[in-house]
């Protein structure tokens, strides 16, 4: 296929779906090897940049979204409902950053790192849309799995997980240390 047609079929395709869609599916749509599409669709994001576009495509694991660009945001609102959004507190950031870290990770994991019950901070994140039910692990009962989702790639504007930022030993130790204060004083109180 000639690369502008193949061009203008993942446009379709990206456009059409409204949601992510895997480098593999497009590459079997257009008839082109995975390598072949990636640089395809790196040509589209630069030719969008450089056309300065209200349009992008972003990479989200290894499958690509057509979206508005955030520069885009007032004007959508001028003719349209705000979006709903939502607040992240305290409670639930820490919730989400032990699920994204540790996941796929069970509800009382996130209970025993956090030192609180959690049902209600893992409801509201699956409820956000920003994590999700992955399975369930083979125990008894069979609790389930929660990982993060790809609006929690968006939200954050990482492509992966791999982006996520990672701590060194030297804060592993001090977490650890605050952790074990704030036990001890639970425990005075």
């Amino acid at each position: 296929m000639e690369r502008q047609k193949a061009e203008a079929v993942i446009e379709a395709i990206l456009f059409t779906m409204g949601e992510s869609v895997e480098v593999s599916r497009l590459a079997e749509a257009i008839g082109e090897e995975i390598g072949v599409t990636e640089e395809i669709i790196g040509g589209m994001r630069r030719k969008l940049d450089a056309e300065d576009r209200g349009i992008a495509i972003i990479e989200l694991e290894n499958a690509y979204q057509m979206c508005t660009k955030g520069e885009m945001y007032e004007y959508l609102v001028k003719i349209g409902r705000t979006p709903k959004k939502y607040v992240l507190t305290d409670a639930l950031l820490e919730t989400l950053s032990i699920i994204a870290y540790k996941q796929p990770v069970t509800r009382l994991e996130v209970e025993r790192i956090r030192g609180v019950n959690s049902d209600h901070a893992v409801n509201r994140l699956v409820e956000f849309g920003l994590a999700e039910e992955v399975g369930r692990l083979d125990a008894p009962g069979r609790p389930l799995l929660f990982g993060t989702t790809e609006e929690f790639l968006r939200s954050f504007g990482v492509r992966s997980l791999d982006e996520l930022p990672s701590l060194n030993e030297d804060q592993i130790e001090d977490f650890r240390h605050q952790a074990e204060e704030e036990a001890e004083l639970k425990v005075e109180i």
